[in-house]
């Protein structure tokens, strides 16, 4: 990637440029709320989807990752002095000035748009407006307002990140169901012991950020006490699929067996902590959901 001096956006070649756009929609990220969309879709459909099907969750995924990316820019752009400060955030085209303020607002506007009006044309007004939404949501209320006022930021924001299934339910049906609830629930409770395992090994950055994260606003050992607690809790709502009736029993056993494991990591966690251990818990739990929702999507396609 081309390094741009600040001030002097506009200058690197056409195809460094584009990667730097690219790199503000943060796609590893927006790889998996299209994933967790995907399995909303999937698990709307009873049994083997049609072509139809397939052509709409297809539309459907596109303005998804459009509108995430353009939440994600915009991100990237009101936080590129807090990126700027932190050492892993501080290679962004906007911390490193790479790209103008102008530039990186019409492209996230460009890209809210088009994602906008693919899902209100071809999908349906209702998921054009709860992904309209969770943009705001992410874009504006956790990361202008929340983020920098409260350590429950994660917790509070995590509403957003765990929209994708909605959305993804949304599309297929028209309106959202209580199973949409239920997938809903379970990303909203595994967000805050993802990124507090992320924010204990990175405590520094986010002190020298400004950030008040809990491991800075309330210590180590408080925040792997409540990573701790939301794992038991996350437990139980894997269980919720499998006792509404949306699952069978390989999901089950895959839930209790990945479930027990998050509960694992966040007991070492709290009994014996290291950075080390922080950042295997925090892999874990991608691997958690992960996996938790491929069970799901397995199970799906399993006569009972």
């Amino acid at each position: 990637m081309s390094t741009v001096p600040t001030g002097q956006a506009g200058t690197a070649p056409a195809a460094s440029r584009w990667r730097q756009f690219y790199a503000l929609t943060k796609p590893r990220v927006v790889q998996l709320i299209v994933f967790c969309a995907l399995i909303g879709m999937v698990l709307a459909v009873p049994g083997v989807p049609r072509l139809d099907d397939i052509r709409l969750a297809a539309v459907a995924s596109l303005g998804i990752w459009l509108v995430a990316g353009a939440a994600a820019a915009f991100n990237c752009l009101v936080e590129k002095g807090i990126d700027a400060r932190m050492r892993r955030t501080a290679w962004r085209p906007t911390a490193k000035g790479e790209l103008g303020d102008g530039q990186t607002l019409l492209f996230s506007a460009v890209l809210c748009a088009i994602g906008s009006w693919i899902l209100y044309a071809w999908v349906n007004p209702l998921t054009m407006w709860l992904t309209f939404a969770t943009f705001v949501g992410y874009a504006v209320i956790y990361t202008v307002v929340l983020k920098p006022l409260t350590p429950q930021n994660i917790v509070i924001g995590g509403a957003s990140g765990a929209m994708p299934p909605v959305l993804g339910w949304a599309a297929m049906t028209g309106d959202v169901g209580p199973e949409a609830l239920i997938l809903f629930l379970i990303i909203f409770l595994w967000t805050p012991p993802h990124f507090w395992a992320l924010a204990l090994y990175r405590v520094e950055d986010y002190r020298k950020s400004g950030l008040p994260m809990l491991p800075v606003t309330h210590g180590n050992r408080f925040t792997r006490l409540q990573i701790l607690l939301y794992t038991v809790v996350l437990f139980a709502a894997c269980l919720m699929p499998f006792a509404y009736g949306m699952s069978g029993w390989l999901y089950l056993a895959a839930a209790v067996a990945l479930s027990a494991g998050f509960c694992a990591y966040g007991w070492r966690l709290w009994r014996n902590y290291s950075d080390a251990l922080s950042r295997r818990t925090f892999r874990f739990s991608l691997i958690h959901l992960s996996l938790l929702f491929a069970a799901l999507l397995v199970d799906h396609y399993i006569p009972y």
